[in-house]
């Protein structure tokens, strides 16, 4: 498997997977991914190494100033006939690695009855720090807020 940037010519199988991964709560629509590339998100897809299929996509979305920044997942998912491959952990490690290299702390949010995304979240160092009842449309089903804090910056001097 390898990551990209995510392309333009990658958003129509991006909608196909979010309709798949979330038809109760309004999938991200070819318009949120153009919208999320413009703005300047750091989007990345996964595919498998003998081909140019999508069967992946994460995005982080990255604001503030330099030294002051502040990062939030806005999407992870993976096709359904390739989770459980641990790509989703790797596209959760390649945005943290971009949100450790400005020094970010990293939001969230994912649903309350979601498991196994909480688990991962959890084991990459992401804490519970609030409940948005209601969060996802239309279903209304509640979500947490989760938060990892930034990367501590070391300063290394040669001795």
């Amino acid at each position: 498997m390898r990551l990209e940037p995510l392309r333009r010519k990658d958003i129509p199988r991006c909608v196909e997977i979010e309709k798949i991964l979330f038809p109760g709560d309004s999938p991200w629509t070819a318009y949120a991914f153009h919208a999320e590339l413009d703005g300047g998100g750091y989007y990345l897809v996964a595919r498998p190494d003998e081909s140019d299929e999508v069967i992946g996509y994460a995005g982080l979305a990255v604001v503030g100033r330099r030294g002051d920044y502040e990062a939030s997942v806005h999407t992870i998912g993976v096709d359904p006939g390739h989770q459980r491959n641990g790509i989703g952990t790797v596209l959760l490690k390649a945005l943290l690695t971009r949100a450790d290299e400005l020094a970010a702390p990293v939001f969230l949010e994912v649903r309350t009855d979601n498991d196994a995304a909480i688990t991962l979240y959890e084991r990459h160092g992401f804490e519970r720090i609030g409940l948005r009842k209601r969060y996802y449309q239309p279903s209304g089903a509640d979500a947490y807020t989760m938060a990892r804090p930034r990367a501590q910056v070391r300063d290394e001097v040669a001795g």
